[in-house]
């Protein structure tokens, strides 16, 4: 991953699935296996990988992915590898959304993290969004990555201001932003904790 990879990090339920659907309709690359297909949590599918999901223990993949965007939850950057420069396009959503909807996904699955509290959940994404931020400006400080910070109800409300953002952001006049935008469903901008489907 040179300065044309992608990474598009955040907590889970924080629109990263939405931004690879955005980059990809963009006509950037996206590392994407479909080994989790679409679902009532996410409708347009997850663009995940096996290989990005399994970074903390094999980084080997990363420096093949170079040119490429690849979702990852914000708990593996700080396994990134060295000696690659990154460009992250960070998600934000309130926390209290990000609770109600993990919790959503959780229980749908029947997953035993669905049976922990509301405030457990939200200790420990507060603690990990804030030791992932204060790597991920130490590592912008000395010129490892960039980063653009994109709120999930920004996205929804106004995606065509987002996907000119990320155009700049990738320095690419060959990014499609109208296209871009286009992929961001208008039904799911107003529906609050419930606007799962493009999480």
């Amino acid at each position: 991953m040179k300065a044309n990879e992608n990474p598009a990090p955040g907590l889970p339920r924080t629109g990263t699935s939405m931004m690879m659907q955005l980059l990809a309709a963009g006509g950037v690359p996206v590392l994407t296996d479909d080994h989790r297909p679409a679902d009532a949590g996410n409708t347009r599918g997850y663009f995940e990988h096996q290989a990005a999901k399994g970074l903390r223990n094999d980084s080997t993949w990363v420096a093949q992915a170079r040119g490429q965007a690849v979702k990852l939850v914000a708990q593996l950057i700080p396994h990134l590898p060295p000696g690659e420069r990154y460009r992250i396009i960070m998600l934000h959503r309130p926390l209290d959304e990000v609770v109600a909807s993990q919790r959503k996904l959780l229980e749908r699955l029947d997953k035993a993290g669905g049976r922990t509290s509301d405030e457990a959940l939200r200790r420990t994404f507060a603690r990990q969004v804030g030791q992932v931020r204060s790597l991920l400006l130490a590592l912008r400080r000395r010129g490892v990555l960039d980063i653009l910070d994109v709120h999930y109800h920004d996205a929804l409300s106004d995606p065509a201001g987002v996907a000119e953002r990320v155009a700049a952001f990738l320095g690419s006049d060959a990014f499609d932003a109208k296209a871009a935008a286009g992929v961001v469903e208008p039904a799911l901008r107003h529906e609050g904790v419930d606007a799962e489907a493009a999480a």
